[in-house]
């Protein structure tokens, strides 16, 4: 990746932008399930942007519009000026990353030979698309040694991490992630968070990233959308603008502004100590010019 920076060859990042998309599910009782209602959001190049709500706001069904696993009852979804419903679905699918909740691993395949699946079907010759493959298991931190395991001898951290490779082995410019940690537990979790951001300061893609967890979104969002019913955008912006001015109290609620990070100072032993709402400890209040612990 350093080597792309150097030369100047690095693929231009991709704007993603959804015009009134609307997408209606038919019941056998004849009323449609409305999963999104007339959805405008533009997704900056370059940048992660998380979608995060509850189960029913359309945060999945809105990120599968872009790859067109979902395909909308009436709307359009763009990627730079391209309108993705006159394009190809399985080229499109083939030049955009994606990894899900489970990992999607091919469970009869080795790990090597599931990083390397797309290039493989791009044309990739099978040397040089495992070379490419055990490049991408040093980038997400797996050891080589597991390239010839199947994904069941795995951990399910090490699995997501496969699935992460393998949607980086196109190079992709746009990556769509959803719920990709979420089946994980927390101390592996928050690993794979540090290692999306190490990968997107290097990669400099544009990433929408699905969530029902306000705290990832906050931890990985260069700007975060929170969806409400539908796919109602009730508010959009950086972490620090939506903790600081939440638009209502569904936002604040969703936030927890009224719990856990309805934060406050006291003082220990002369120490600024940073507690939430229950009292219990978050962290100690640095001074002003004081730098934080690393």
């Amino acid at each position: 990746m350093a080597a792309d920076r150097a030369s100047g060859n690095r693929k231009r990042a991709p704007r993603v932008q959804f015009e009134h998309v609307t997408k209606h599910y038919p019941t056998p009782g004849g009323q449609p399930v409305v999963a999104l209602d007339d959805v405008s959001l533009q997704i900056a190049p370059g940048r992660i942007t998380v979608l995060v709500g509850s189960s029913g706001s359309g945060k999945t069904t809105l990120l599968r519009c872009v790859n067109r696993m979902v395909t909308p009852t009436s709307g359009r979804v763009l990627i730079d000026d391209a309108d993705v419903a006159g394009l190809d679905a399985v080229q499109l699918r083939r030049t955009i990353g994606y990894v899900m909740q489970e990992s999607g691993l091919l469970p009869h395949r080795r790990v090597i030979d599931n990083i390397a699946t797309v290039p493989r079907l791009n044309g990739t010759s099978r040397r040089d698309a495992h070379a490419r493959g055990l490049e991408l298991m040093d980038m997400v931190g797996l050891n080589r040694s597991l390239a010839t395991r199947y994904p069941g001898e795995l951990s399910g951290g090490q699995q997501q991490r496969v699935g992460v490779a393998r949607a980086l082995a196109v190079s992709p410019t746009l990556l769509l992630m959803d719920e990709p940690f979420g089946a994980v537990d927390p101390i592996v979790r928050a690993d794979l968070q540090t290692e999306l951001r190490a990968l997107q300061a290097d990669l400099a893609a544009t990433i929408i990233f699905v969530t029902h967890d306000i705290s990832e979104a906050l931890i990985l969002g260069d700007h975060v959308v929170i969806l409400a019913e539908s796919g109602r955008i009730a508010q959009q912006g950086s972490g620090i603008e939506l903790v600081a001015q939440p638009a209502d109290q569904f936002v604040a609620s969703f936030l927890g502004l009224d719990a856990e990070r309805g934060l406050r100072v006291c003082e220990v032993a002369g120490v600024p100590v940073v507690v939430d709402a229950s009292g219990r400890p978050i962290g100690r209040l640095n001074e002003p010019g004081e730098r934080a612990a690393r």
